[in-house]
């Protein structure tokens, strides 16, 4: 059985962006971690971090990691896959004061990648992928930055699927993508969900019910952003994909 790592930076992203290539590798019987890096609770939170859950209509009495560690496990059943939860905390618990600052540079004294690349280290060792996904940090946030800075410093020898970061791909028309270059000499593959997939998909992504009004303006704004996706999902591809990666090709 093929194993595949998907490294979310946030309890939803894998989901939005590439919900529907993990269903399909699932139904295909491949093994499927969704391991989300930045999820630890932290108690009595503060200042913009706190902020970040009250305009959610979350009061502070609520775990909020907690709850989306809980909206995460329902989002995997949907998909048929496992899930790992990471425990680092995320930007707004790391000195980051507001939401321009998350998509602003990485601040100096953020030296979360030296916890990161370790763990990233022991937990591919562990599960021993075919196959990687992760984000391009499309949208600039600095946690989906630190996820890449982390992995870069692994020396992988297995395929990559770079995911195109869902929904700030299609917030701006041309939407900030910092690590551009990084990505542009690699060849781009897109996977088109069947049936099946799109509505694993589509359950999934519900399932992070605290972010739909912030993220889409409630379940109806989000099935509206999945079907302009018109069912695709696409990638930057690092390596060579095996035969039995199911809806790509397989050279790269």
């Amino acid at each position: 059985m093929p194993t595949a790592l998907a490294l979310s930076p946030h309890l939803d992203d894998a989901a939005f962006s590439c919900g529907g290539t993990l269903a399909t590798l699932a139904a295909s019987g491949w093994r499927v971690v969704m391991a989300t890096v930045f999820t630890q609770s932290v108690a009595e939170p503060a200042g913009f971090a706190l902020a970040c859950q009250l305009d959610k209509g979350l009061d502070a009495s609520v775990d909020y990691m907690r709850l989306r560690r809980a909206e995460d496990a329902a989002a995997a059943a949907h998909l048929g896959v496992e899930v790992r939860h990471l425990p680092f905390r995320e930007a707004p618990h790391r000195g980051y004061g507001s939401a321009p600052e998350l998509f602003a540079e990485v601040r100096a004294d953020d030296a979360i990648v030296e916890h990161l690349a370790p763990a990233f280290g022991a937990l591919i060792a562990e599960t021993a992928p075919d196959l990687i996904l992760a984000p391009q940090a499309i949208g600039g946030h600095v946690d989906h930055l630190q996820v890449v800075a982390a992995l870069r410093r692994i020396a992988l020898d297995r395929p990559m699927l770079w995911w195109r970061d869902f929904p700030y791909t299609v917030r701006q028309a041309v939407p900030k993508a910092p690590l551009a270059s990084a990505f542009a000499g690699l060849p781009v593959r897109e996977i088109v969900l069947d049936a099946g997939a799109q509505a694993a998909k589509a359950e999934a992504c519900a399932a992070y019910a605290s972010q739909l009004g912030f993220q889409f303006g409630g379940r109806a704004g989000l099935v509206e952003r999945l079907g302009a996706e018109a069912g695709r999902e696409r990638f930057a591809v690092e390596g060579i994909l095996s035969d039995g990666c199911p809806g790509f090709d397989a050279a790269a």
